[in-house]
């Protein structure tokens, strides 16, 4: 039994894991990168700690499903490291176009890079990139076609 063993561990228990729950990223400031996640993918945090060395850590969820970011605090040179750049992204989709443009706009005016908008078409739809602090990518998108195509393969 590990020193993080669940406080009342039938709690858990009821609710077991199963497939993807998560991906992590490491953040050089943990406070900035929960307001970004929060302002343009509409994540907020569902676990919050810090470790006995001081590593601050998040869980982020979207709470439309058992899936969370895990942002874990480190230097500004080790996040830069493991940075998720080029066509590796984090994705989330949005209800229509215009709220694509609205968010990357908004990213622009705050600051942030960004690139896009692009209309891929079908099944890639209209998405644009959103560098968060760390230089980690956010993909926008409307009319991916996830989904449709998750439930036609079962």
């Amino acid at each position: 039994m590990s020193d993080h063993a669940e406080a009342d561990p039938t709690a858990a228990g009821d609710h077991p894991d199963r497939g993807f729950t998560h991906v992590a990223l490491q953040v050089s400031d943990l406070d900035a990168s929960l307001a970004f996640y929060e302002r343009y993918a509409e994540l907020v945090p569902v676990h919050r700690r810090t470790s006995d060395d001081g590593t601050r850590v998040a869980w982020i969820s979207d709470l439309t499903r058992p899936f969370v970011v895990v942002l874990i605090e480190t230097s500004a040179a080790q996040a830069r490291r493991h940075r998720l750049g080029g066509w590796n992204h984090l994705g989330v989709g949005v209800g229509s176009r215009e709220e694509v443009d609205r968010r990357l706009a908004d990213a622009d005016a705050a600051g942030c890079r960004t690139d896009g908008p692009v209309d891929a078409g079908a099944p890639v739809g209209y998405f644009g990139i959103i560098a968060d602090p760390d230089g980690h990518h956010l993909e926008i998108a409307h009319g991916q076609q996830v989904a449709f195509t998750v439930e036609q393969s079962t």
